[in-house]
């Protein structure tokens, strides 16, 4: 299915989100925000959909971040409330995102790979937060993310300085999970997506919001003992009975996320 500035391929449990903006290095636009930001709501409400992957089209750009030239040329620039592709402002997502990082990742692309659970990138992808190379700040979840995701002094090399990391130096620096050749950085992204779909969606759901809920607490013992609502759903569903069903069975599980 192809919008005006994105496709959406969808293949049973699994959806391929594809910027398509390739003439601008994918750079993302307000009518894009708005655009992504209504693929994302669909997503997050589809009980069919349990995992996404994010890709740009082309082999250069994942994203090369805000479409500065838009902007220039006057066109309106007006705000969502999901933030930066309708995903970096969008707490309550508790599908996994695995961003397929196909070249440039600069700024606000940069960003958006930040707020997937895994990047998978290709060996001529690259990542910076440049803002204050411009007169900007990484204010799309970047300033905040990033020191999580790899520790304050890791971080603040990138952020300071502006520079540009390589996909093997990401993979180093811990914000990268695999590093891959271009023509086989879609079947490597979709083999984790398989990982995961091979999983309990509730299970899955459960993980992701308990991991990123806890760490509103400084102290684990608060984090371990505060109460999460996906936990008591996950005690009240249907794969947390046909789980171990299957094992004692020894078959495959039916799971339905329910």
């Amino acid at each position: 299915m192809d919008y005006e500035f994105s496709k959406l391929e969808k293949k049973e449990k699994l959806w391929i989100i594809t910027l398509n903006r390739p003439e601008r290095m994918n750079a993302l636009h307000s009518p894009a925000h708005f655009e992504l930001e209504k693929i994302f709501n669909d997503f997050s409400n589809d009980e069919n959909a349990w995992v996404a992957i994010i890709t740009g089209e082309g082999e250069r750009a994942f994203c090369a971040g805000n479409d500065l030239r838009y902007q220039a040329e006057g066109g309106k620039m007006e705000r969502n409330d999901t933030g930066f592709a309708g995903l970096t402002s969008r707490f309550n997502l508790n599908k996994p995102l695995i961003a397929a990082v196909n070249g440039v990742a600069m700024g606000g692309g940069f960003e958006i790979a930040l707020a997937c659970d895994l990047i998978i990138a290709s060996e001529n992808a690259t990542f910076a937060l440049p803002e204050p190379k411009v007169g900007l700040a990484a204010l799309a979840g970047g300033m905040h993310r990033l020191p999580r995701q790899i520790g304050m002094k890791r971080a603040m090399s990138m952020m300071l300085t502006g520079r540009t990391v390589s996909a093997e130096e990401g993979l180093n620096l811990g914000f990268v999970n695999e590093v891959t050749k271009i023509e086989e950085l879609m079947k490597t992204a979709e083999n984790w997506a398989q990982l995961i779909l091979d999983c309990s969606p509730t299970s899955i759901r459960t993980t992701k919001d308990v991991a990123m809920s806890g760490l509103s607490h400084a102290n684990i013992e608060d984090a371990m003992s505060a109460k999460y609502e996906s936990v008591i759903n996950l005690f009240k569903s249907e794969d947390f009975i046909e789980g171990p069903l299957a094992f004692s069975e020894k078959r495959k599980p039916n799971w339905t996320g329910k």
